[in-house]
This record gives C-alpha cells, sequence and structure tokens, in this order.
C-alpha cells in the first residue's frame, strides 16, 4: 500500500467540482429574540446529541425586523451573535441590496461579529452585479473571508442562475418559493405555494431543476424552500423527501423546530447504503483506490466519488457511521 492510500477520501476524490462545499442538511431560520435564543439553545443541545452540528442557525433581520426598526434589530442581532458559543454555526439573513437597511446591516453585524458569522444570506439577488455590491460591503468591514448565501425569488434570477453559482464566494443558493410565485402577477395560482403544488406546478419546478443543477455544476449546496404548513409533519417530511431524492437538494431551510427532524431523516441516506460505502471505501483504499470488485460489481473513482459524498451526508444529518471509516471524520 502506498503512501496515498493514507490520503483522506477528501483529498483523494475530490477532483471535480461536485460536492467541493459540505454544509448542514438543515438551515434554521428565526427572527424573534425569542426564537433566535432558543435556536441557538436547541443547536447546541443538539451537536451534543449528535455528536456534530446538524444544522445552521439564521438570524433574520429581513423578515424579524419590523418597520422602522431595521436599526434596532440589527444591533440586536449582532449583541446575539456575539453571545454565541465560539465556532457555533450562526448566520444572517440581511436585508436585499436595494433596501435602504442594507449597508446598515452590513456595517452593523459584519464589522461588529464577523469573526461568530459561518456565513451570510443575501435575498432577492437578481445579478453577479448585486454579489459585487455584497462584496464590497464584506470588504469594508471586515468580513473578507466570510462566504454567501443567495436566494434566488425571480424569473429573471433564475435565469441567471447559473452565472450566480459560478461566483466563487456563493457557497449556496436557496429558492424562495413564495416570492417566486408573487412575481408572476397571478399567472401562477396561489396553490403552487403549498407543500404539494410547488412540486407540481410546471415553472415551479423548472426554477427548482435550475437551481438545483447549477449548485451541482459548480460545486455549491442547492437549498430547499420552506414548509409554511409547519404544523404538518406529514407534508414536511414528504417535501424534504421529494426535494432529496427526486429534486436534487441537500439542504433545506426549517422555520419551525419541529421540522428540523424530519428534514435530516429525510436527507439521511439509507443505513444499507452507508455500510455499502463503508465497505466499498475501505477496499479501495487497501487497492490505492484502483477499481476493485464488490460483490461481482466494479467499481473505481466515480463511484467510490458518490460513495464519500454518501458518507459525508450520513455524518451531516447525525448518523453513525460505520466504526472503520469514522478516522475520516474525526
Amino acid at each position: 500500500m502506498n503512501a496515498s492510500a493514507h490520503a483522506h477520501p477528501a483529498e483523494i476524490l475530490r477532483d471535480t467540482q461536485a460536492g467541493t462545499v459540505v454544509l448542514p442538511v438543515c438551515d434554521h431560520y428565526s427572527g424573534v429574540e425569542a426564537r433566535m435564543r432558543k435556536s441557538l439553545q436547541l443547536q447546541a443541545e443538539m451537536t451534543r446529541e449528535f455528536g456534530t452540528c446538524v444544522f445552521d442557525v439564521t438570524l433574520d433581520c429581513e423578515d424579524g425586523a419590523p418597520v422602522g426598526g431595521e436599526a434596532a434589530h440589527a444591533r440586536l442581532v449582532a449583541s446575539l451573535l456575539r453571545e454565541a458559543p465560539v465556532g457555533a454555526r450562526v448566520a444572517v439573513r440581511v436585508h436585499p441590496v436595494d433596501h435602504p437597511a442594507f449597508a446598515q446591516d452590513m456595517d452593523t453585524l459584519v464589522s461588529e461579529a464577523a469573526d461568530r458569522l459561518c456565513h451570510v444570506m443575501v435575498p432577492k439577488v437578481e445579478s453577479v452585479d448585486d454579489l459585487i455590491r455584497v462584496e464590497k460591503a464584506l470588504q469594508r468591514n471586515g468580513g473578507e473571508r466570510l462566504p454567501l448565501q443567495v436566494l434566488i425569488e425571480s424569473p429573471a434570477a433564475v435565469h441567471r442562475v447559473f452565472d450566480i453559482a459560478a461566483h466563487p464566494r456563493v457557497q449556496s443558493i436557496s429558492f424562495g418559493l413564495m416570492d417566486f410565485v408573487s412575481a408572476h402577477g397571478g399567472a401562477i395560482p396561489a396553490s403552487a405555494m403549498s407543500s404539494r403544488g410547488q412540486f407540481e406546478h410546471p415553472l415551479v419546478v423548472r426554477a427548482k431543476l435550475e437551481i438545483a443543477s447549477a449548485c451541482h455544476a459548480h460545486g455549491k449546496v442547492p437549498s430547499h424552500c420552506v414548509v409554511t404548513e409547519f404544523k404538518d409533519m406529514d407534508a414536511m417530511r414528504a417535501s424534504a423527501a421529494r426535494a432529496a431524492h427526486e429534486f436534487g437538494y441537500t439542504r433545506m431551510w426549517s422555520i419551525h423546530p419541529a421540522q428540523i427532524r424530519p428534514i435530516l431523516a429525510a436527507m439521511a441516506p439509507d443505513a444499507q447504503e452507508v455500510t455499502l460505502a463503508a465497505r466499498i471505501l475501505c477496499a479501495a483504499e487497501a487497492a490505492d483506490w484502483a477499481p476493485i470488485s464488490d460483490d461481482g460489481a466494479l467499481h473505481d473513482r466515480a463511484s467510490y466519488r458518490y460513495f464519500w459524498h454518501l458518507l459525508e451526508r450520513a455524518h451531516a444529518t447525525g448518523q453513525s457511521v460505520p466504526p472503520e471509516v469514522r478516522r475520516w471524520f474525526a
């Protein structure tokens, strides 16, 4: 066995764009002070439970701030960021770049708490020009290291989504379902905003697929939209499963704590597949990552890459990976 056999699979197998960004599979949003504090507490509790951070907390300035109270809300969020434990995965959603409060959000949040942010979420991104404006605001406030996550909410933005996904600072792209439907001036019915209808209307389906495809083309993470029927756990589970298994989404928004565990379960790979992935990758490592035969099937780096991503997803959803591969996640 040569030295390369002992290299980490992430080094050996990441020779394409696919999977270059690995994030927790759930992104939990809250904007009211009590709920923001509860979200941070829940994140800490579930990190201890699963042994890894299974969801990001995004503190919301766009929908969380009352009209006229944007500055005070930004200061509140900045204080919560400073109180968060070092290493916690906490982000903030700022106002859109054309909103009067955008610059104020960036000047307050990034300048005061850049070292506590894992990323900045920017809503209503329409083009790469919007990203350039955000970059300048980051640089002005000492946030040069911060990645961006963006929200696509209009048909024009969907048209430009491959260019947006190609931007090196963009880490993940989310789909804004309700604004997307509203942007069509009544041409798409309200039923397309429901947990079932959003997977049936052709224009909405097309937008979801374009976003997922753009992300996978550029090694970014596609993040699925909210399910507004937050008390309907059957709808939540069904939507998360369809997003993951039919539309290629590897991350999803939560707007209520009860939605987090169903998202984790839906995004998690099958336990039998996890066992198979561990067996094949251990055999590949023993063969110096050359092709192998397993149960009569040929495997090479293409399938190794698939099984490595599967193990990463298992770990990201809090599943216990087989003992023989835990060293890769230490």
